[in-house]
């Protein structure tokens, strides 16, 4: 049975949330429709599209930015680095707000429940990622999180109620094992910095889960300030442990040009989150992996293995498959 339009209004402290984990089961031997990709507003012609072009932007935002800071923390402390970025990526925010009418801070209270939760995914996985990311080459690291989509996609079968078919489960399973190879547990490759990037990974998917609970007057440019204050003030606090260095005018310049791209990088994963259906947008976060393949051998001479490139395969030919899927589900009606 389907819910009425007017019960479809995610809340933590609602009722409907707790008739939608009810709703349906996670899989479905024999899946007949495709899966609703929960909405708060209804799929607009294009809005896939639109989606998944501004998913790689963001990502190659992303990805830019975390050169950048990979190669800044060669020489200073990691959390002096997230705080002067932090305000710069902020100071970069309300300039951009400023041209529509300023930020609105104030959030109101059926935002409140997905905020929080969101703030605790920003923060968990920039800080997990970027310590990961010191002591991982870039390209390992961002093969891992490749199979994000499918944890998302998962997430939203648990969370959501969308059902998933015995096929979106294998490929959810060979994209498991894809990470398995990568990391490679019992060799000498695998170490605690493994177990950190699997961590970043699943606090990205608490993160964009959450967005997707943000109704449309909660604006992304005040999301992203949110997110990027959190994480300043958590870096500066653990850089009065950590210690600070006079800054180089080259280090100031280059943590300027990594605020710029994480910037467009947090308002671009908002909207792309807010766009389109998951299971449509979030597999375009592949296109990361060459970014990161790219500039991880130009920048540090970091070239990925064997087994990275056959584990990165089956990751994301597990997320190819998905869209597949869609597609041919979609065609039917």
């Amino acid at each position: 049975m389907r819910l009425p339009a007017s019960t479809c209004r995610v809340t933590p402290d609602s009722i409907s949330f707790r008739i939608l984990l009810m709703r349906t089961p996670l899989m479905s031997p024999i899946r007949r429709v495709r899966p609703a990709s929960i909405r708060v507003q209804p799929l607009q012609p294009g809005d896939n599209l639109k989606g998944a072009t501004v998913m790689v932007l963001s990502m190659i935002a992303f990805t830019c930015n975390d050169t950048v800071i990979k190669f800044v923390t060669q020489d200073m402390p990691l959390y002096q680095a997230i705080t002067l970025r932090g305000v710069f990526v902020m100071m970069a925010l309300m300039l951009l707000a400023a041209r529509s009418g300023g930020l609105r801070l104030r959030i109101a209270t059926p935002a409140r429940w997905p905020m929080a939760l969101r703030l605790v995914g920003e923060v968990g996985s920039t800080l997990l990622f970027l310590n990961a990311l010191q002591r991982m080459a870039i390209g390992d690291l961002t093969a891992v999180m490749q199979s994000l989509p499918l944890v998302v996609m998962l997430g939203a079968a648990l969370i959501f109620g969308e059902t998933l078919g015995w096929r979106r489960m294998m490929a959810v399973g060979l994209g498991m094992a894809g990470v398995l190879i990568i990391l490679r547990p019992g060799s000498g490759t695998f170490g605690i910095w493994s177990l950190v990037a699997l961590g970043a990974m699943v606090m990205v998917a608490l993160r964009d889960l959450a967005t997707r609970q943000f109704a449309q007057d909660v604006s992304s440019t005040t999301i992203a300030f949110y997110a990027a204050a959190c994480v300043t003030l958590i870096g500066l606090v653990f850089s009065l442990g950590q210690g600070w260095v006079m800054p180089q005018p080259r280090h100031l310049l280059l943590l300027l040009l990594g605020s710029a791209f994480l910037t467009v990088g947090y308002v671009s994963a908002v909207a792309a989150m807010r766009i389109g259906e998951i299971s449509a947008v979030a597999p375009f976060r592949y296109t990361s992996l060459l970014a990161a393949v790219l500039l991880g051998y130009v920048v540090f001479g970091e070239v990925p293995d064997l087994w990275t490139w056959l584990g990165s395969g089956l990751v994301v030919g597990a997320g190819i498959y998905t869209i597949w899927r869609e597609a041919q589900l979609e065609r039917r009606h």
